[in-house]
């Protein structure tokens, strides 16, 4: 999702959280000042869906405690408050209804006004966070999925259409073409037209 500065006026945290309550649009909240959270693309929503849906119905498949949020759900850090747009949780003490602050996995769909913040920003910030083992960067206008563990020192692995990938911290595997279902980008029809074409 797409964050716009509101106004550079500070405000405090419990302020913003009882605003955010009544709000008809979702805000960040990043050390006194609030960024509005853009609308998001066609594409960006069933991304977010498609790794949702896979991710709950594995997890549901292995009798997991883990729960996946969708960008409802707000991310807390000490004074920042983000949405990311899939997140993991497997602690059973993250019980706050509004704010998780213990991801194993935290998921991001790329758009033109996104990615920079995302690939730097964001990327820093996500993979301090003690409990978070998985990044996961989603391009939005093509296949191609970018993967950060914690375990390889936060490198980047990537995945394309044909591939899977194994969320490790959880035990999941999903394929690429699971979480591009229904979006339709060159690359992705390209592919599945000459997928029905092979014999």
């Amino acid at each position: 999702m797409s964050a716009q500065p509101q106004k550079k006026q500070l405000i405090s945290e419990e302020d913003y959280l009882k605003n955010e309550l009544v709000s008809e649009i979702k805000h960040e909240y990043i050390d006194g000042y609030v960024y509005d959270m853009a609308g998001a693309s066609d594409n960006h929503n069933k991304i977010s869906t498609n790794v949702l849906m896979e991710l709950k119905s594995s997890l549901k498949k292995k009798g997991s405690a883990c729960v996946a949020y969708m960008a409802d759900m707000r991310l807390k850090q000490s004074s920042k408050y983000y949405y990311p747009d899939v997140m993991v949780i497997c602690s059973e003490d993250d019980k706050d209804k509004y704010n998780k602050t213990v991801p194993v996995i935290l998921v991001e769909v790329l758009s033109a006004t996104t990615r920079r913040k995302d690939l730097t920003i964001k990327r820093f910030f996500y993979q301090n966070i003690p409990s978070l083992q998985e990044y996961v960067i989603i391009e939005q206008d093509h296949a191609e999925i970018q993967v950060c563990r914690r375990k390889d020192h936060w490198q980047s692995y990537y995945y394309y259409l044909g591939e899977e990938i194994i969320f490790e911290s959880i035990g999941v595997t999903v394929s690429v073409e699971d979480i591009y279902y229904q979006v339709e980008t060159a690359d992705v029809l390209e592919y599945l037209q000459s997928k029905s074409q092979t014999p």
